[in-house]
């Protein structure tokens, strides 16, 4: 292991899942390790969620930036522990064993030998670490309502993976999670114990395109899954339907900023999503036809074999974008020019 930081290798993590060689893998310093054992490219879904609750608390003139930063903090290394658990528990089960599809979209630290047993347990414990200070810090400083936060995130962080994705819950799960949990606790934390549910129906919106993601992911790889008996939501649906189901999800995104709009809950900028409609429209033709069995000419061989999540991805990261500066506008506006 090399102990020189490469951070451009931690710029590659945090924005694409790399594949790369045990021998690549020996050269890369802890933290870059880190952060592609732990999937770090999605992290931006859970850092936008804190984003948009924490501005909501400053439009209302409540933020606390010391309970935000913990609050970051302890989301960030929450959903990387997730992830880690994900890998691990996958692999004690067998799931990812002569698992084309998710040992090709990346690496699988126990399947591709790059950890050891220990190291991913190890691995485990101090990024959950970090994320339990955090949150035990928050709940001594805003009380019992963030205790139960905790006790909720703590409790889809270790049981999402087993046995909630196993039963077609994990996807309702990211609507609650990414949702009220994460965009409803940090506004909760940061205002030091305020609660809005009008900033619960805002992050419902936002909570669907997280949601789409893994959408697109379980019915990229939904007749794996059917094998194995990990009967996630695309499983039960079948995949003309969780097809479906996405591009529903999408037009509510939009219909839902809207009506949050004409309602006052959001202010005008927040349209600026309708930038995305390009990307929405590429996401809903690639999602109205059957998934392909073999990588298009067209799609990018770094990608493939992603597919619908991948589209669902990058509609998501504009979509998402788009919504945060909406929000920041609107904030100025109402704060600093009284707009």
């Amino acid at each position: 292991m090399s102990w020189l930081p490469n951070p451009s290798m931690w710029a590659r993590a945090l924005t694409t899942v790399p594949r790369l060689s045990r021998d690549e893998w020996e050269g890369l310093d802890p933290i870059a390790r880190w952060l592609i054992a732990t999937r770090s490219a999605v992290f931006v879904m859970t850092a936008i969620s804190c984003g948009v609750g924490g501005l909501l608390a400053f439009r209302d003139h409540a933020f606390d930036p010391t309970n935000f930063a913990l609050c970051l903090v302890g989301l960030v290394f929450a959903h990387a522990t997730n992830n880690l658990i994900n890998d691990f528990t996958d692999h004690l089960k067998g799931v990812d064993k002569d698992n084309y599809f998710r040992t090709r979209y990346g690496p699988q630290p126990l399947e591709h030998g790059l950890l050891s047993m220990r190291q991913m347990v190890l691995y485990i414990v101090l990024t959950g670490a970090v994320a339990v200070f955090a949150g035990l810090a928050l709940v001594a400083m805003t009380g019992m309502v963030t205790l139960s936060l905790f006790a909720a995130g703590a409790f889809f962080v270790l049981f999402y993976t087993w046995p909630l994705k196993y039963m077609g819950l994990g996807e309702p799960a990211v609507i609650a999670v990414w949702g009220p949990l994460m965009i409803g606790g940090t506004y909760h934390v940061v205002t030091d114990g305020g609660w809005s549910w009008g900033v619960v129906l805002i992050s419902l919106v936002y909570a669907l395109g997280p949601t789409t993601v893994l959408f697109g992911k379980h019915t990229d790889k939904l007749e794996q899954d059917a094998a194995r008996n990990i009967k996630t939501l695309p499983v039960l649906l079948g995949e003309a339907r969780s097809r479906a189901a996405n591009i529903v999800m999408w037009w509510a995104q939009y219909v839902g900023v809207a009506l949050l709009v004409w309602t006052g809950a959001l202010g005008w900028p927040v349209m600026l999503v309708l930038l995305s409609l390009p990307s929405f429209m590429r996401a809903t033709e690639a999602y109205q036809a059957r998934r392909p069995t073999e990588r298009p000419e067209h799609f990018p061989e770094s990608a493939w074999p992603l597919y619908l999540s991948a589209y669902a991805f990058v509609h998501n990261r504009k979509f998402s974008s788009l919504f945060l500066g909406g929000l920041i506008l609107d904030v100025a506006l109402r704060r600093f020019l009284g707009g």
